[in-house]
C-alpha cells in the first residue's frame, strides 16, 4: 500500500514478501493506491537505489513495422524495404540495431518481409510477432524467421479483464506456446506486456523462472521484453516496484534468472518518458532498448529509434560505425516519399530543430554555431543550422539563412548582390518598418523565398507541379464534363465555378473563355481578390496564351510553370482544360490559377492528418 510520510513528503511503499512462486489470486491485484484510475496514478518509494550495472553490450532493437504501423496508415511493401535499407545503413557493420520486428497478418505484410528478406542483410535480423496461438506460429515458420515475439501479457488488468483467465491458467497458456515455438525451431520473444502494473513477485518473477528452466533445458536463448505498456516506467532513485525501472530490470536478472543479454525495454510515452526510461534500462542491465523509427507506436508512441542512437553515442562516446547523416535521409524519405509532416521542432528530425529563432541567439549563432546549436549538426546528421531573421539580421543574415536553409555551396551560394535576396531583405525591413516585434520564422521565409528565388526550389517546383496536375485532372473528373459547362451560358457557369472555389481555396481565379479565346464568365476569384481582379478586362484577346493553345491543340489538360500573378503578387501555376459540348467538339477553355501557398498549407494539413 502506498501511504504518505509526511516527513520525507513522499508517498512510502509497504513491501510485500519476495517470493519465486506463482502467487495465485481469486481477485485481481489492481494495485489502486498506485493506479486510482479516476485519478493520476502514483509514484511510491522504497528508498533503496540500485547501483548502476550496464550491459556488456548495449543494442538497439525495431518495431516500427510492427508497433509503429499501429498509429499511422499502414506502410506500402515498396515503403518497408526503403525504410528497412535505410535502418540497415544507419545501424552499422556491427549491426548496433540488432534486430526489427515486422507484422505477418496479411499478405502485405508478408510480401514486404520477402523483399526485406531479399536485400540480404544481416542486421537488422528480421523477427516476427504473434498472440499466444500456435497456429500464429506457422507463418514465422513458413517465412523462415529465426525468432518471434509472443504476446504474453502479466499484469491482473491484462490476464483477468481482457483475458478472462487466472494466473495460473495465463501461465500454462503462455509456456505451452514457448514450447510449441521451441518445437517448431523458432526463437521465443517473451511480450511481458504491461509489466509496470503487474504483479511482480506473484506472478512476473516465476514466469521468468520457468522461462529459465525452457532456456537451460532446450539450449535456446529465450528473451524476454519489458514492456511498459501504458508508460507509468519511472526512473527516480529510490521508486518502487512496479514502477521502477532499474528494479524491474535487476528483478528479471537477478531473480527471475535472465541474463541481461537476452533482456529488451520497451516504453511508451504517456508520460514523456520513453526516451529516458529506455536507456535508464540500458544502464541497469537490459541488453537492448525498443523503438521505432520518428517514435511512431499505438497512442503517445514508443521510443524514438533516432534517439536512442544519439544516446547510444552520448554513452559509449563513440558511434561504433553508426552513420547518424542517414537519420537526416530517413527523415526527408518520410517526408518526401511517404509524405508525412514531420513536426518541425522535433529533435534531430525536425526541419526547425536546429535553428534558432530569438533574436539574441542569432545574433550569437551567427558569430558561432558553437554558442547555440547542440553539437555540429552538419557534421553529424548532415543538417545545417539555421536561423529565424530579425530586422537586425541585415543582408548578411538573410543571406546566411538561404544559403543554410537550401544546402547552397560553393558556385551555388547566393550573395548580397542578388536581386531576389535584395527583395526578400526589403519585405523583411518592411514587416518591421509596420510595427512587427516576433522574428520571421523559417516557414515565412520559405514562402517568401519561393516567390523571389523560385531557381532555388527547382526539385520543390517538380514536385508541386506534379500535385498540381493531379488538381487539375481532378478539376477535369469534377468540372469539365458538367452539363452547365457545356453549355457555355455565363448564367449556368458562374454559379458553378463559384462554388467549386469556396470548396478549394487554394484556387485563386477561375475563369472561361470560348473557343477564340474570349471570356464567357465574369472572373470568379474569393472575395477578399475581387478588387484586384476588377482591373482584368473581360474583352481581352486570350487565344496567344499558352493555357489556351495548348488544349485547343491537343485537347489536354495543360500545367504552366510557376509564375508570379501580376494581380496577387502571390506565387502561381495555372491549369487549364477543354470544355467540349454534347457533339464532343471543343467550345472552350476552363482555366484555373492555384496559389502555391495555399496548395502547400492544404498538403501539411493532409500530412498531418486533417488538423491545421
Amino acid at each position: 500500500m502506498a501511504k504518505w510520510n509526511a516527513r520525507r513528503r513522499l508517498l512510502d511503499h509497504t513491501h510485500g514478501v519476495h517470493v519465486t512462486q506463482l502467487t495465485e489470486t481469486k481477485e485481481p491485484n489492481l494495485m489502486r493506491e498506485v493506479f486510482p484510475y479516476t485519478d493520476v496514478c502514483r509514484i511510491d518509494f522504497d528508498y533503496k537505489v540500485q547501483p548502476l550495472d550496464p550491459p556488456d553490450e548495449m543494442l538497439i532493437t525495431d518495431t516500427t513495422f510492427r508497433d509503429g504501423q499501429q498509429a499511422r496508415p499502414p506502410y506500402k511493401a515498396e515503403q518497408i524495404v526503403a525504410i528497412y535499407d535505410l535502418m540497415h545503413r544507419l545501424s552499422g557493420p556491427k549491426g548496433i540495431i540488432r534486430q526489427s520486428e515486422f507484422f505477418l497478418y496479411s499478405e502485405k505484410d508478408r510480401e514486404a518481409v520477402r523483399k526485406c528478406q531479399e536485400l540480404g542483410h544481416r542486421f537488422p535480423e528480421i523477427t516476427g510477432w504473434v498472440r499466444a496461438n500456435k497456429d500464429e506460429l506457422k507463418v514465422v515458420k513458413e517465412l523462415n524467421l529465426k525468432e518471434t515475439g509472443i504476446l504474453t501479457s502479466v499484469s491482473d488488468y491484462h490476464i483477468f479483464l481482457k483475458l478472462g483467465l487466472d494466473r495460473k491458467k495465463a501461465l500454462d497458456k503462455y509456456l505451452g506456446v514457448v514450447k510449441d515455438a521451441l518445437d517448431m525451431g523458432i526463437r521465443p520473444r517473451c511480450h511481458f506486456e504491461d509489466i509496470t502494473r503487474a504483479d511482480i513477485y506473484g506472478f512476473v518473477v516465476p514466469f521468468g523462472r520457468e522461462l529459465a528452466k525452457l532456456r537451460e533445458e532446450s539450449g535456446v536463448d529465450i528473451k524476454i521484453r519489458l514492456c511498459d505498456t501504458m508508460g507509468y516506467g519511472v526512473t527516480y532513485p529510490g521508486s518502487a516496484l512496479p514502477r521502477s525501472v532499474p528494479k524491474l530490470v535487476r528483478a528479471i536478472i537477478e531473480d527471475a534468472s535472465c541474463p541481461g543479454m537476452l533482456m529488451e525495454w520497451h516504453g511508451h510515452n504517456d508520460f514523456y518518458k520513453v526516451l529516458i526510461n529506455a536507456t535508464t534500462a540500458w544502464l541497469y542491465g537490459c541488453g537492448a532498448a525498443n523503438g521505432t523509427l520518428l517514435g511512431f507506436g499505438e497512442r503517445t508512441g514508443n521510443t524514438p529509434l533516432e534517439a536512442l542512437v544519439m544516446e547510444y553515442i552520448s554513452l559509449k562516446g563513440k558511434d561504433d560505425g553508426m552513420d547518424p547523416k542517414v537519420i537526416t535521409e530517413i527523415a526527408d524519405y518520410f517526408t518526401n516519399a511517404i509524405g508525412y509532416h514531420i513536426p518541425p521542432a522535433t529533435p534531430f528530425v525536425g526541419r526547425d530543430f536546429n535553428s534558432t529563432s530569438a533574436g539574441i541567439h542569432a545574433d550569437g549563432l551567427m558569430k558561432n554555431p558553437e554558442i547555440y546549436n547542440i553539437f555540429d549538426t552538419e557534421a553529424v546528421l548532415d543538417r545545417p543550422y539555421s536561423i529565424a531573421i530579425t530586422d537586425k539580421s541585415g543582408l548578411a543574415g538573410v543571406v546566411h539563412w538561404l544559403n543554410q536553409r537550401l544546402k547552397l555551396k560553393d558556385d551555388a551560394k547566393v550573395d548580397k548582390r542578388h536581386p531576389g535576396v535584395q527583395r526578400i531583405y526589403n519585405w523583411v525591413k518592411q514587416q518591421y518598418e509596420d510595427g512587427r516585434l516576433t522574428t520571421i520564422g523559417n516557414a515565412e521565409m520559405e514562402v517568401v523565398s519561393r516567390k523571389h528565388l523560385p531557381q532555388m526550389f527547382v526539385s520543390e517546383f517538380d514536385r508541386l507541379k506534379k500535385h498540381a496536375i493531379a488538381l487539375a485532372h481532378s478539376i477535369g473528373k469534377d468540372l469539365i464534363e458538367r452539363e452547365e459547362l457545356k453549355t457555355m451560358a455565363p448564367a449556368m457557369v458562374e454559379p458553378l465555378l463559384e462554388d467549386y472555389l469556396e470548396a478549394n481555396p487554394f484556387i485563386q481565379f477561375m475563369y472561361m473563355v470560348n473557343d477564340q479565346g474570349y471570356m464567357v464568365t465574369k472572373n470568379i476569384t474569393h472575395i477578399t481578390d475581387r478588387a484586384k481582379y476588377g482591373r482584368a478586362s473581360l474583352d481581352v484577346d486570350y487565344s496567344d496564351r499558352d493555357w489556351f493553345i495548348q488544349p485547343m491543340k491537343d485537347g489536354k489538360v495543360y500545367v504552366s510553370d510557376f509564375y508570379t500573378s501580376r494581380f496577387t503578387n502571390a506565387l502561381c501555376i495555372t491549369v487549364s482544360g477543354p470544355v467540349r459540348n454534347t457533339d464532343d467538339r471543343i467550345v472552350g477553355i476552363l482555366g484555373a490559377d492555384i496559389r502555391l501557398e495555399e496548395l502547400l498549407k492544404m498538403e501539411a494539413k493532409e500530412a498531418n492528418g486533417g488538423n491545421s
